[in-house]
C-alpha cells in the first residue's frame, strides 16, 4: 500500500510488513513458503495455469516440493507477475492486511484475486476480474505489474489495448473490493509502451518501463519488430500520486527493451535501475539538481560472439534483477548466457562485480551453441547438475530472502519466447526452481545442491514457472514511504 500523499497511513499501531527495509532484513523471519505462478499456456497441455505453493523450510519433510496447486478458472491466461493488496508502506495502519495476492493474466487480460490468509499453504480463489469488464471500462488489456495504494486500491500496469496495440496501454485501478474503477494516469498521459513500474513517494515520482506492443511480443521475438518501433527504449517519469507524465527518458540504442524497474529501498534515495534486456545494460536513473531525471549506463554485459545460433552475437538478455533490502547488493540474471551476477552498489553509480554463478543457459557444455574467444577458440560454460538434473533453460525470475542470504530462481520468461529460444527442452520438459546461497560478507554465489523443484514432474504434466512471492512480502513487492 503506498500512501497517496507520501505520508504514513496511520500512527503507531502495526499493519502489514515492516517499518523500514532494514527492519525487514534484520527482524523478518526466514521464508518457509513461496508462491509461484505456473503456466500451461503454450506447452500443449490444455489445462488452466495455476498458483503453486512451494515448501522452502529446510526443516520440513516436504522441503523443496510443490505442496499445493490452485488452478485458475480458464485455459490460456498466461499467469505472469503478482502483487499484494497491502505491503510495508502501510505498516502503520492496523486495519490493513496482506491477505490477497493479485494475479494478472498477461494474455487473456483477466485478473485473479487469491486469498492466502485462511490457509497460507493452500490459497483459495477469491474473485475473478474479467477482461471484458476491464476493456469496457478502461480500454486496457494485457495486465502485468500489480502494486497497492494507500486507499486500498490496486494499480496494475497494462501493456496495450485488448487488441494488443501499444498505443492503448496505461494503468488500471481496482477498488478495495477489486472492482474496476478506471485508469490511474490522467487523460492524455499514457506512456509510449507499458511494462513495469515503481514509485518513490518522498520524491513524488513513479517511473515506468517499456517492453513492447503485445501484438508483437505475443507471437515471438522478431528483431525486425525492434527496427519497426514495436519495442520500447524509454522510461516514463510520472508525478506521484497525480498521474501526470512529467518526463520521458529516451534510453537510446543502449537501452532497448527496458523491463524490470526498481528504486533503491531507502525511501529517501532518488535513484534506481532498470534492466534493458536486448542491449543487456543496467541503466541507472537519478534526480538531477534542477529536479528533472537523468540516466546513465551503470553495468554493461557484453554480447558474446557465438556459432550455431540464430545471430552471430548473443546478448546476455537481462530479464530480472533484485536489490537487497540494505541497498548494498544488486543481483541480475542473463537468461541466454545463463549466469546470475552479484554487484556491490554501495556507490550506485559504480557497481562492482562481487559474485557470479552459472545456472543454465544456451552456452552450457552439451549445448549445440558455442561462444568464440578472442583467439578464435570455441568454449562452453560448466553448469552443474542439481540432484541429478541437468539445468534446463536459463535463470530468469529471481527472488531474494529478506536477510539477503538466499536467491530463488525460476527459468521461464514467457511461454512463446521459451519455445523460441529454448525449444522443446524447456516447454515440454518443464521448469525448475533453484536456490542460490549468497555470501553477503565477501561476495559470492553458489547453487544449493539440496534444493531442486522439478516442475517437469507435476501431476498434470510439465509446467513453466515464473514469478515468486513470500506470504510476508519481499524485496520486489514492498515499497517503503
Amino acid at each position: 500500500m503506498a500512501a497517496a500523499n507520501g505520508a504514513a497511513c496511520c500512527g503507531g499501531a502495526k499493519g502489514p510488513g515492516y517499518a523500514t527495509p532494514l527492519e525487514a532484513m534484520e527482524k523478518g523471519p526466514r521464508e518457509k513458503l513461496l508462491y509461484v505462478t505456473c503456466v500451461y499456456n503454450g506447452t500443449g497441455i490444455n489445462k488452466p495455469d495455476y498458483l503453486g505453493t512451494v515448501d522452502v523450510d529446510p526443516n520440513s519433510p516436504t522441503y523443496s516440493q510443490v505442496i499445493h496447486r490452485l488452478p485458475v478458472t480458464h485455459v490460456g491466461d498466461e499467469l505472469h507477475h503478482s502483487g499484494w493488496n497491502a505491503c510495508s508502506s502501510c505498516h502503520g495502519d492496523p486495519s490493513a492486511s496482506r491477505r490477497f495476492l493479485i494475479l494478472p493474466s498477461l494474455l487473456s487480460g483477466r485478473v485473479y484475486v487469491i486469498d492466502t490468509l485462511k490457509d497460507p499453504r493452500a490459497p483459495a480463489l477469491h474473485k475473478v476480474v474479467e477482461a471484458e469488464d476491464i476493456a469496457e471500462k478502461t480500454g486496457l488489456g494485457f495486465p502485468h505489474t500489480s502494486h497497492c495504494l494507500a486507499s486500498g486500491e490496486i494499480m496494475i500496469s497494462c501493456l496495450g489495448d485488448k487488441e494488443g496495440n501499444a498505443a492503448g496501454n496505461g494503468f488500471l485501478l481496482l477498488d478495495s473490493e477489486f472492482n474496476v474503477k478506471g485508469r490511474w494516469e490522467k487523460p492524455g498521459h499514457s506512456p509510449l509502451f507499458g511494462y513495469d513500474y515503481w514509485y518513490q513517494p518522498r520524491h513524488k515520482t513513479m517511473i515506468s518501463s517499456s517492453w513492447g506492443a503485445p501484438a508483437a511480443f505475443r507471437t515471438g521475438f522478431d528483431l525486425q519488430h525492434v527496427q519497426d518501433g514495436l519495442y520500447g527504449r524509454h522510461l516514463h517519469v510520472y508525478d506521484w500520486p497525480g498521474g501526470e507524465l512529467k518526463q520521458t527518458l529516451d534510453l537510446g540504442s543502449t537501452g532497448l527493451l527496458p523491463l524490470e524497474v526498481r528504486f533503491l529501498h531507502d525511501p529517501s534515495k532518488d535513484t534506481g535501475y532498470v534492466g534493458c534486456a536486448l542491449t543487456s545494460n543496467m541503466v541507472r536513473f537519478f534526480k538531477t539538481a534542477d529536479g528533472s531525471w537523468s540516466h546513465e549506463v551503470a553495468i554493461s554485459i557484453k554480447p558474446l560472439k557465438v556459432r550455431n545460433w540464430i545471430l552471430p552475437e548473443m546478448p546476455g538478455l537481462i530479464t530480472d534483477f533484485v536489490i537487497s533490502l540494505d541497498d548494498r547488493y544488486l543481483y541480475l540474471v542473463n537468461w541466454l548466457h545463463g549466469d546470475i551476477r552479484q554487484y556491490n552498489i554501495e556507490d550506485p553509480a559504480k557497481p562492482v562485480l562481487a559474485g557470479q554463478v552459472w545456472a543454465g543457459g544456451l552456452l552450457q557444455k552439451g549445448s549445440e551453441v558455442v561462444y568464440v574467444t578472442e583467439d578464435d577458440k570455441e568454449e562452453q560454460y560448466s553448469v552443474p547438475q542439481v540432484k541429478g538434473h541437468r539445468l534446463r533453460g536459463g535463470p530468469q525470475m529471481i527472488q531474494l530472502s529478506l536477510d539477503g542470504k538466499r536467491i530463488y530462481v525460476t527459468n521461464s520468461l514467457f511461454s512463446r519466447w521459451d519455445e523460441q529460444f529454448y525449444g522443446q527442452d524447456l516447454v515440454k520438459k518443464g521448469s525448475h526452481m533453484l536456490q542460490i546461497d549468497v555470501d553477503t560478507e565477501k561476495g559470492g554465489l553458489s547453487i544449493n545442491p539440496e534444493f531442486f523443484v522439478d516442475f517437469g514432474a507435476e501431476p498434470e504434466g510439465p509446467s513453466l514457472a515464473h514469478e515468486m512471492r513470500y506470504p510476508g512480502g519481499d524485496c520486489t513487492s514492498d515499497i517503503w514511504i
